[in-house]
């Protein structure tokens, strides 16, 4: 009796969870397939599988909007034979100049019982998934989505490197969300975050030997921004909306538009870590610029005294010892930050502007997005709330000569706080002005949208580490982790590299590692935290290699490492290469670097941590050799060939 019990309850099981038959999508190598079916309700779905290993078991789509459900009882109209699409476009800054996109691309079209109609797009490339829903009827009504159904359903014992998401209207002056938080690593599935309000992009995680790297890409001004939320069960994650709170104030928190409407691309990177970490999936589902003029834009290193001097050192006197100090390092900015209005004043900045050209810098000035949504004091403060606001502003701005503005203290990702963003690119642009978000949202592709946008801090950067000791002790195997996970698609704004001192603090990294910072993090403006007295202790020849620090990448290659631990990536800007490696474990490691991909012999030079400081010795790289380096606990190194 007891065994037939078991045996019709494991019918009833199978039987529940059965599923109609499906059709199977692949990429060009067929190292991809994507199954999409509808399961007994008529509801939609989608299964993953790498080198015919399964990675994401059945998923949920769909979608729920006010006036039609799309997430249940649908029928198939049609399913499109697989068609080859390409992109090819340029980048002004990131991990590779020119780049090639190639995918194969199914549309699966439905209808729900009242007969409205729903797309469903997926295109798959070698290195990963995207799709994307498609409202193609047409009306003048706004339609409200409540729910968006997708989800990531992981195989049992998939480990995780996630972001909280913070709670919306907490932290100092209530200025959060801002993707500050600390990452968990490594952990299971089945792991609550702290905070309780799901994860954020990019998210990593690991089934058996496959990584997996899930964001989103193409926001547009039609949609929120999403992140992961728990479900029930131990293995599935769900897109899911903004907290009530992130919102510019009387406007929309979830998506809603009149119809065509297209959502931002879902986007699944999948393979190897070398597969994650030279992927360009974010930028090659991303809008292509919507910028007429782009020659003004120029990415590089900056100057930048408040990281470690505080509030005290935005005055007229230490902006002009911080612009001389970027002339003699030969960087092309030197940021003012907060407050400056008050302090120096629109003229003084004028004449720090003219004397800044006179020593080829340019400045850029801080701004406070914030109107009511928070209770952050600093200024210039609501001056960008408006098209009017923007158009003085910017003008203003013009008209003194500044290259760029640093905008911080966002209020969230609600459609309506997404839009901002975009006004603010868009009006910077016309006036030829670069922007740098700080205190903000991850830019999920905004840099291939509007060239203009040359980083985005979204991250516990280098300013943290100054804040506190405990931050300091957790950041080498923080910063190991970062071009596995925040750092692998967008730009981001950590300010790193100190040298010398951090004023009360006890630094853990060594000096070798600070210096790889620069190089191996992306961001078309990287501002340096070390000031004027602690670069005149480093020898010339660590002076001499910060001044030729790229910022814009025709090439990158991953060479080792596992996120949090330790990693080795090769840069090439022309016919030079960069080499760096950091340690983020308290132990030292030898690395075998292999150079095969070096098309001829090199000569270069190792600089690394000696007995008492930097150690730099000469190095050759013939044709197919390889290179051992030792890292100290908590090291690093850098090479040039």
């Amino acid at each position: 009796m007891r065994f037939i019990l078991i045996a019709l309850l494991s019918l009833a099981s199978v039987s529940c969870n059965k599923e109609k038959e499906s059709t199977s999508f692949f990429n060009s190598d067929k190292t991809i397939q994507v199954n999409f079916g509808l399961g007994l309700n008529n509801n939609p779905y989608y299964k993953v599988y790498y080198n015919k290993e399964i990675v994401l078991d059945s998923s949920e789509l769909g979608i729920i909007r006010e006036d039609a459900d799309f997430s249940k009882n649908l029928e198939i109209i049609d399913i499109s034979e697989g068609e080859k699409i390409s992109d090819s476009y340029s980048m002004l800054q990131g991990k590779q100049k020119d780049i090639t996109y190639k995918a194969e691309k199914y549309e699966i079209h439905l209808k729900n019982k009242k007969g409205d109609l729903m797309d469903i797009v997926f295109q798959i490339s070698d290195d990963g998934i995207a799709f994307r829903y498609n409202f193609p009827e047409k009306s003048s009504k706004i339609k409200k989505i409540t729910e968006e159904k997708t989800s990531y359903n992981f195989v049992d014992d998939t480990k995780a490197w996630l972001q909280p998401m913070s709670k919306a209207k907490s932290g100092w002056s209530e200025m959060n969300p801002s993707y500050e938080e600390p990452y968990v690593t490594n952990v299971s599935l089945n792991t609550e975050s702290d905070i309780g309000e799901g994860w954020v992009y990019p998210a990593l995680f690991k089934s058996d030997g496959t990584w997996i790297l899930i964001s989103e890409s193409g926001l547009h001004r039609k949609y929120a921004g999403t992140h992961l939320i728990k479900q029930k069960d131990n293995t599935t994650l769900q897109v899911g909306f903004p907290q009530k709170e992130e919102i510019f104030p009387g406007g929309a928190l979830n998506p809603e538009s009149t119809l065509p409407w297209a959502t931002p691309w879902r986007i699944i990177t999948i393979g190897s870590l070398k597969t994650i970490t030279e992927s360009t999936m974010g930028t090659d589902l991303a809008t292509p610029s919507k910028l007429e003029k782009t020659d003004y834009i120029e990415s590089g290193l900056a100057s930048w005294s408040w990281v470690l001097l505080k509030d005290e050192s935005v005055n007229y006197e230490t902006t002009k010892k911080f612009i001389n100090y970027a002339s003699q390092m030969e960087w092309k900015y030197c940021l003012i930050d907060a407050d400056w209005d008050r302090k120096i004043g629109y003229d003084k900045v004028k004449q720090l502007v003219d004397y800044a050209k006179e020593k080829n810098v340019k400045i850029l000035v801080w701004y406070n997005s914030a109107g009511s949504w928070n209770t952050t004091p600093y200024t210039p403060k609501s001056k960008l709330l408006t098209a009017e606001d923007r158009e003085k502003e910017f003008s203003k701005l013009k008209e003194i000569g500044v290259a760029g503005i640093k905008v911080d203290f966002f209020g969230g990702d609600g459609q309506s706080m997404i839009s901002y963003y975009h006004d603010i690119l868009e009006a910077a642009g016309k006036f030829n002005i670069v922007v740098n978000f700080h205190g903000a949202t991850l830019p999920r592709g905004w840099q291939r949208t509007y060239p203009n946008l040359l980083t985005v801090e979204a991250i516990k950067g280098y300013e943290f580490i100054t804040f506190s000791q405990e931050t300091a002790d957790l950041a080498p195997g923080h910063i190991a982790m970062l071009p596995f996970t925040r750092n692998v698609f967008d730009p981001m704004d950590f300010t790193p590299m100190v040298l010398d001192s951090i004023p009360g603090i006890k630094r853990k990294t060594t000096p070798s590692f600070e210096l790889a910072l620069p190089v191996l993090f992306l961001s078309g403006i990287q501002h340096i935290a070390e000031i004027p007295e602690g670069m005149a202790k480093q020898p010339d020849y660590v002076i001499n290699y910060l001044k030729d620090i790229p910022t814009n990448w025709d090439e990158s290659r991953f060479l080792s490492g596992f996120p949090g631990k330790d990693i080795v990536m090769a840069r090439r800007k022309g016919d030079t290469w960069h080499i760096i490696g950091i340690n983020g474990e308290n132990i030292s490691k030898e690395v075998e670097i292999d150079l095969s991909f070096f098309k001829k012999n090199r000569e270069g030079f190792l600089i690394t941590d000696g007995n008492s400081g930097f150690s730099k010795t000469n190095v050759s790289a013939k044709e197919n050799s390889t290179i051992k380096i030792t890292m100290k606990p908590y090291g690093g190194f850098v090479m040039t060939f």
